[in-house]
């Protein structure tokens, strides 16, 4: 991987409503100085950076340009969003056995190409291709990242501060576990301006358990509301992406909701879940291991189950 003073240069594979949306987050963001796009299909990949390129008076100087496998070689970050959407009524884990293959074929010829940097993996289901990008690459765990649930925690901040008329960004609260049915808020460890939420709804008097589990529930099944109205869910989990890309290459020390190997973090191994961790230029700097209660502890471990198992189709030893 390239050193911190070095030209920033991010791979992106996968020029779908996913990869394109990020592409543009990216701009408008100033994220790297370079930006590699690979697909399948060259020509949309060459549209969409003809596309981009249009926009750079408008925006920060990047280089941007249609290419391949090859050009993954001096990258810092290969982001993959490429992969089967989910199609209607389809859950996450659906989707297995079809992005899997597909896995192999994709970070088999990253690696090829020499590539020594950090994999972000936004594709479906994320927890499971994470795992598989780690076992294919055979690069160290903090170097291959899941987005998790950072999107799933987004919605959640989003929704409480809706509910509360207050800036989600002074709402600080965490869904783990899988990035689909069986992930949990984490309501011991939301706060609202620093005011824990026990604390918050004793002084406010709301919200209430009714509203709180509504909440939830917007929040796991957004992606499939989104996909009923539209198809597809992209602009919030490019948004996502880009800022998780960010953290990495600005060497940021943040903590973002990812997914990540726990090797012993919360009583669990050999599973790739939604976490919050510290996130910095190497990665996953560290895992952070919040204190669950009971029944939060008890849904988390379901749910790293439910990974494993989904897992052990793909890698069954």
């Amino acid at each position: 991987m390239n050193p911190t003073n070095k030209v920033a240069k991010v791979a992106l594979i996968g020029s779908g409503f996913v990869g394109a949306s990020y592409a543009f987050a990216m701009l408008n963001q100033g994220a790297a100085s370079e930006l590699v796009i690979i697909d399948v299909n060259h020509k949309k990949a060459e549209g969409d950076a003809m596309d981009l390129n249009h926009g750079l008076s408008f925006s920060s100087n990047m280089r941007i340009w249609a290419g391949d496998y090859s050009d993954c070689k001096d990258a810092d970050i290969v982001v993959i969003t490429a992969g089967a959407n989910q199609a209607p009524g389809e859950t996450r884990l659906d989707l297995i056995e079809k992005n899997a293959a597909i896995f192999k074929s994709i970070v088999t010829a990253v690696m090829q190409s020499g590539f020594d940097g950090i994999f972000i993996v936004a594709t479906n289901p994320v927890d499971v291709l994470t795992y598989a990008t780690w076992k294919y690459s055979g690069l160290p765990a903090h170097r291959v990242i899941g987005s998790g649930t950072i999107l799933d925690s987004a919605r959640l901040r989003f929704e409480l501060g809706s509910e509360l008329n207050v800036d989600p960004r002074n709402v600080h609260a965490y869904i783990m576990g899988e990035h689909g049915d069986t992930e949990l808020p984490v309501w011991s460890h939301v706060n609202i301006g620093g005011q824990p939420l026990k604390d918050y709804i004793h002084a406010h008097g709301k919200p209430s358990q009714d509203a709180l589990n509504t909440i939830f529930t917007n929040v796991r099944d957004a992606a499939y509301h989104i996909i009923e109205r539209k198809g597809a869910t992209y602009y919030g989990i490019a948004m996502g992406l880009a800022r998780l890309t960010t953290a990495v290459l600005r060497n940021e020390n943040s903590i973002l909701s990812i997914s990540a190997l726990l090797e012993g973090q919360y009583g669990l191994n050999d599973v790739y879940i939604g976490v919050p961790a510290v996130i910095s230029r190497e990665g996953i700097k560290q895992v952070v291991e919040l204190n669950l209660d009971q029944e939060e502890l008890e849904k988390f471990h379901h749910s790293a189950d439910v990974l494993k198992k989904a897992i052990h189709t793909v890698f069954p030893n």
